[in-house]
Formats: structure tokens, sequence, C-alpha cells
């Protein structure tokens, strides 16, 4: 396909936390029947953030590898989608950009609009690719997302980052056609300025994620994309692993087809790997969910791929790639399993004191403990400002 002014995914790292918290911790801590956690809602257990890793660490960690593999020289545009920001003015990617070292001829930037803010960034670098084809953009969808303690949401709880480096003549996934687009004002999910931990209304939420399951693909129909029976998986925003199956039951509820459980599972089951064990990524997860089919499934080559990007207020995209022949020479499989492998085990206790820990705003220096063993770590807060370094 190489020189057919293809657009896509052309290299993609993921990277997590120091720490996990089993869900049998979670369900001996509040009495809940383990099942509830590994059937009900699919998760297994949750990556945990140490209080020297943020947003900006695990973005950073993630983008490496793809920028040691390819070089700097044609990234002229770094675009760092997050709900979780740690500045109301300066970029995270900007800190990413400095840990490094990429060319100052580039531009910086920040997006946000819930779990949909990667989506965005994606399209957008496609955009910027088409205008100048010999430039890539790196893509960076990090979010450490966070519920009050021992309420509904705190299962979900996760930490990821997922880093795409878009290019043409794509080695992973080429976009596809169109995509179907969907916005509707609704309070299902949200954090105000004053808050460190999210407000979610789950029966809202969810209703909100299927009406726009609906919505995004009646536009994606009418735009000309490919029918249904096309796709070989389903890619979605996964804020707890049985959601992608609900979603998809829906989409073929919409679509008039039958909705066997097996069908469901042959169609979303290969993505769901990584969340089950992360937890909610937020921003990162429908590329956690494309990182996860593409080191596990049988060959690809050729085949289409939906991917359904949810967030939260609401705005949604559904759209199509086709994985590209040849595309396992350039997976990171081992690497990936390497990440989640890696991480340390917490005990409740543990868990809950990382969840409280908080900065004074008193403006001082405040160091972070030296908890990660990963190569990025948050130093912490001198005159209000983040101090990051390499370790």
């Amino acid at each position: 396909m190489a020189g057919d002014g293809a657009i896509g995914i052309h290299d993609l790292s993921f990277a997590t936390t120091e720490f996990v918290l089993p869900h049998t911790a979670l369900a001996a801590h509040n009495g809940t029947e383990i099942g509830k956690y590994h059937h009900g809602i699919g998760q297994r257990s949750m990556s945990v953030a140490a209080a020297d890793e943020d947003i900006v660490t695990l973005g950073a960690a993630a983008a490496e590898p793809l920028t040691v593999r390819h070089g700097t020289d044609r990234i002229r545009t770094v675009v760092f989608a997050t709900e979780s920001s740690i500045d109301q003015a300066k970029s995270a990617g900007v800190y990413v950009h400095s840990l490094l070292g990429l060319p100052s001829a580039a531009r910086v930037v920040e997006l946000k609009q819930a779990c949909y803010g990667a989506t965005a960034a994606v399209q957008f670098a496609i955009g910027l690719v088409h205008r100048d084809p010999g430039q890539q953009v790196l893509v960076i969808a990090s979010d450490v997302s966070k519920y009050e303690l021992d309420s509904p949401g705190e299962a979900t709880q996760g930490a990821a980052a997922v880093a795409l480096l878009v290019g043409t003549d794509p080695a992973l996934v080429r976009t596809d056609g169109p995509s179907g687009l969907f916005t509707a004002d609704v309070m299902d999910f949200w954090r105000p300025n004053y808050r460190d931990a999210a407000l979610v209304d789950g029966q809202e939420s969810i209703a909100a994620y299927l009406q726009a399951v609906e919505g995004t693909w009646k536009d994606y129909t009418e735009q000309g994309g490919h029918p249904l029976h096309e796709f070989s998986a389903f890619c979605y925003h996964q804020p707890f692993t049985r959601m992608a199956h609900k979603a998809h039951r829906h989409l073929l509820n919409t679509c008039g087809q039958d909705t066997d459980e097996a069908e469901i599972n042959r169609a979303v089951g290969r993505t769901t790997a990584y969340n089950a064990v992360i937890g909610n990524s937020y921003t990162a997860s429908v590329y956690l969910g494309l990182a996860a089919l593409l080191d596990q499934a049988d060959d690809l080559s050729g085949r289409s791929v939906g991917f359904l990007s949810y967030g939260s207020g609401s705005v949604a995209e559904f759209f199509a790639g086709r994985v590209v022949p040849g595309y396992r020479e350039h997976l990171r499989t081992e690497a990936h399993r390497a990440a989640v492998d890696r991480r340390r085990t917490l005990d409740y206790a543990a868990y809950r004191e990382l969840h409280e820990w908080s900065f004074p705003t008193d403006g001082s220096n405040h160091p972070t403990p030296a908890q990660t063993t990963g190569s990025f770590r948050f130093a912490g807060l001198r005159g209000h400002k983040r101090v990051y370094e390499r370790r």
C-alpha cells in the first residue's frame, strides 16, 4: 500500500502505572460479591498511579518508544488529549515535548472533550498530514480516572496513556471512509474545576452512550460508510469492559441483526483484554482496545475495524480503519504485556492512601515520594511550578 496516499496510524505504544489494585482486594473491603466486578462489569484489576506519576509521565513513557524507533525530525505537531488535565493554561504535551527532546519547530496543544478527545486529535492529525504529507503528528491520549472512595464508580478506575504516530503510508491501520458524528448536551459525567474526582450519573451515562452509538451509526451510513457485515471487529470506548458488549449489542439491534452472544464476543472480545486489567483510561480507552485487538487477534491484514469513540457530555464519532498487511512486524506486543505485568500489587490500605494523597496549594516546595520505577517521574512542585525529570 506504500505510496498510495493512505493516512493512518503508523505506530502505537501504551504505558500504564507503577501499581495495581486487584478487584478481589476492593471486594474484600466493601463486601461486594466478586462476580459483580469480574462478570458484571468485566473488571479484574485497576492501575493506580504512584505519587510521582501523572498524565505527563505516562504520556512520555508511551510516546518514547515511537520517537526511538522513528526519530523526531518529521514530528511537527503534538496533540495531547486528556480529561484529567494538570493545568488550566499550559498543555501537558509541552512537558512531554521537553522530556522527549522534540524539535522546537513544532506546535503542541491539548484537547478536551471527555473520553472523545483522542479521536478528535486523530482526526485533526489526519487533516494536518493531508495538507503536508511529509510531516507526522504525535497523538498522546493520557488519563488517570478517579472517583470518590466507596462510590459506585470506584471499581471502574484506571490509568494509562496511548501514543499514536499518524502519517502517510501507515504500517498499522489506514483510516478508511467517512465519519459518523453525534453531539448531545447531556449531564451524564462531569468534573467541575474545584473537584479532583469526577461526578457521574451511571444510568444516564449508559443511556447517553447507547444513544450516541445509534446516532453515530445513522450519520455514518448517511455519509456512505461501509455496511455492518464488512467489519471484522469493533473497538469501543470502554468505561468498563462489559460496556463494549452492551454497545455492540445495541448497534446490532439498531441494524436489525441477531444479538447472539457468540457474535458479540467475536466482534469485541479481543479488544477488552487490556481494559479488564487496567481499568478506565478515558481518552486512551478506545485505542487501548485497538492495541489489545492487534496484539491478540489472528491475522487481520486487509480487514476493516470499526471505532466508536464516546465522550460524556456528549460527543461521539464512528469511523473505520483497514488493517495494513504486514502490520504484525511493527507491533509491540511483548512490551505491552510487560507494561501490565510489571505493576506492583497494592493492598487496599496502600491504595486508599495514594487515592487521598494531594499537594498543598501554598506555593512552597513540595517534592513527591520516589515510587515509580519508570523512565519519567513527577518530582514535585516548586513555587507552583510542576517539575519533571527523567530517571
